[in-house]
């Protein structure tokens, strides 16, 4: 058991205000110039550095009297060394928590799935660096909706995207863009040879092969309005990496049905189509945590969420 020396119990009667004093009257040179930076009476900063010396078992000051400058003893030297170091850290401390509070400083953890990783999150980081550059951003990336939500519930993220909607009282959600599901197959593929209208037929994946991710939530839905369509899927491959699904496309393995967010456009080795008819756009939502959990740089990164979106539904490029 360690046990503390006169010296140490002394000091834990030390406060914040006696440093402050102490400091503001080595800066200023006499008591009443203290008292005016600080803002109290002189009676008032004269009190705090009797308690100083009480707690430290010193003099720390040398007091002449009359408009003479006090001056520091050996003691006063030591607790002002040490006093500066405490009241620098707590500048610092003020400004992390008003830059918090502000939602342009701390740390902002976010939830994302692929394709909005790799379409809108670039962009977003960006914004955000411009507008709030002192936030330290960590990525936490998953697959599912509802393993993102939990992260969001239990606090591990502070923000998510989400492309199924939650309900819960400390959540606030909001709908970032529609993204429609488009039909991306090779050049190769002897459907396009009878296309009208530009769009391809739904009824034409019934005899081809299909390429399709994992079964989740979106999946079932696609396939659920397939089965309306009169169409079962046989499916040749099944990944949720989007990039390996559009490559197997490209190689002629059959068409995929994929988000137009989860598309490259550019990659000139497939053909992107709407569907004919059109299957229902997923939304893509941004959801924050509300209360007192919630981080005010979340708020923050939400609305520029929202805004980069705006609610809209995506549409396919004209190089697509």
């Amino acid at each position: 058991m360690t046990v503390s020396t006169p010296g140490e119990l002394r000091l834990r009667d030390l406060e914040i205000r006696h440093l402050a004093a102490l400091h503001a009257v080595a800066e200023e040179g006499t008591f009443a110039d203290a008292a005016a930076v600080l803002g109290f009476s002189q009676a008032a900063v004269s009190q705090q550095i009797a308690g100083l010396e009480r707690a430290v078992g010193m003099t720390v000051l040398d007091r002449p009297g009359g408009p003479r400058r006090a001056t520091l003893t050996p003691a006063g030297r030591i607790v002002l060394r040490h006093a500066e170091r405490v009241l620098d850290r707590l500048d610092v401390l003020a400004r992390e928590l008003d830059d918090l509070a502000s939602g342009t400083g701390g740390r902002l953890v976010v939830g994302t799935f692929q394709s909005v990783s790799v379409r809108l999150l670039p962009t977003l980081i960006a914004q955000m660096r411009q507008r709030a550059s002192d936030v330290a951003i960590e990525i936490v990336p998953g697959e599912f909706s509802p393993e993102l939500a939990s992260l969001l519930m239990d606090g591990v993220v502070d923000v998510t995207f989400l492309d199924q909607k939650v309900k819960h009282p400390d959540v606030r959600i909001q709908t970032v863009l529609r993204d429609p599901y488009v039909v991306v197959t090779s050049p190769s593929d002897p459907v396009l040879s009878e296309l009208k209208g530009g769009a391809y037929p739904v009824a034409a994946l019934g005899d081809r092969p299909i390429l399709g991710p994992e079964p989740h939530h979106a999946h079932f839905q696609a396939e659920a309005w397939l089965s309306q369509h009169g169409v079962v899927p046989r499916y040749s491959f099944r990944t949720n990496d989007n990039g390996a699904l559009q490559a197997m496309a490209a190689a002629g393995l059959g068409a995929a049905l994929m988000p137009l967010l989860a598309v490259d456009q550019t990659d000139p080795n497939v053909v992107v189509l709407q569907s004919r008819p059109a299957m229902p756009p997923r939304d893509v939502y941004v959801a924050r945590r509300t209360g007192p959990t919630a981080v005010p740089a979340a708020d923050r990164f939400a609305d520029m969420a929202v805004e980069l979106g705006g609610g809209r539904l995506l549409e396919l490029s004209s190089a697509g």
